[in-house]
């Protein structure tokens, strides 16, 4: 730590030096300025006659909202129970094909560190890179609108986030397990089967069901580009200006992600 002295030779203790707090105040210049120069590049087609009507024209759409149609609540079960599925079929299936992927990707099981492990890593990183509503948008155009292209979508998404959270507890495994049963003559296939899933099981578990409350609210919205479910409600509504319906959408919606939140809290902590 940098120390000065006062005239009567009393020492000051200083944090860091002043090569150092020059240097530190450089950085927030250069990162001031940084801010400054891409807010400019953002908002110069900006309108701010509309920015500045916003407030007044939000709280029009907001009385128009208000109440909300409880009656449409039985036209909104079929897309929900469609939305719930979505979410539930896609993580399952992104899940299973994680499987495979994460123990190829982990350093301790791959087959190949040079050649098997960067394709494994690459399709972990290329799921993890594209958002489900992207992954939706593209298939709706290949494969039509409907659920199984929202399923797909969730399950393409869902492969780089349980893939990577399980090679990572992969890795982190306690080694000596694994040394133990090897040296009884166990087969690579007995090493993982008896020595590695018993310790990561718990982990894939709470991962599993942590994607699964997620996959509920991204499912919500992917009708908007024709995956089915609440999202295709929605979008109708908000087509036909149907502000106290999407309101009430709005409210399904929420008490889904409540209640997939509390399912997901409990089951994660009873296997913890």
């Amino acid at each position: 730590m940098p120390v000065s002295h006062a005239s009567d030779g009393t020492p000051i203790w200083r944090k860091q030096s002043t090569r150092r707090d020059l240097v530190q105040w450089a950085a927030w210049l250069v990162l001031i300025a940084a801010f400054i120069f891409c807010w400019q590049v953002m908002t110069k087609d900006t309108i701010w006659a509309f920015i500045y009507d916003a407030p007044k024209q939000g709280g029009d759409i907001l009385s128009r909202a208000m109440p909300p149609r409880w009656s449409y609540v039985g036209e909104l079960l079929l897309p929900l129970w469609d939305t719930i599925n979505m979410a539930t079929l896609g993580t399952l299936a992104g899940t299973l094909l994680a499987v495979p992927i994460a123990f190829a990707a982990a350093r301790n099981t791959t087959p190949s560190a040079a050649f098997v492990r960067p394709i494994a890593l690459f399709l972990i990183v290329a799921s993890r890179s594209i958002n489900s509503l992207i992954w939706a948008l593209l298939l709706v155009s290949i494969l039509g609108p409907g659920l199984l292209a929202g399923i797909i979508a969730i399950a393409l998404r869902s492969i780089g986030f349980v893939g990577k959270l399980l090679y990572e507890a992969i890795e982190e495994i306690d080694e000596k397990q694994v040394e133990a049963v090897s040296s009884t003559g166990a087969s690579r296939m007995q090493v993982i089967d008896y020595a590695i899933v018993p310790q990561v099981l718990p982990s894939f578990l709470g991962i599993s069901i942590f994607r699964w409350d997620i996959n509920i609210r991204e499912s919500a919205i992917l009708g908007l580009v024709g995956a089915g479910g609440l999202g295709l409600k929605l979008q109708s509504s908000l087509n036909m200006l149907a502000w106290p319906q999407v309101t009430m959408i709005f409210i399904v919606i929420l008490g889904t992600v409540v209640v997939s939140e509390w399912i997901s809290a409990k089951v994660r902590k009873a296997i913890t």
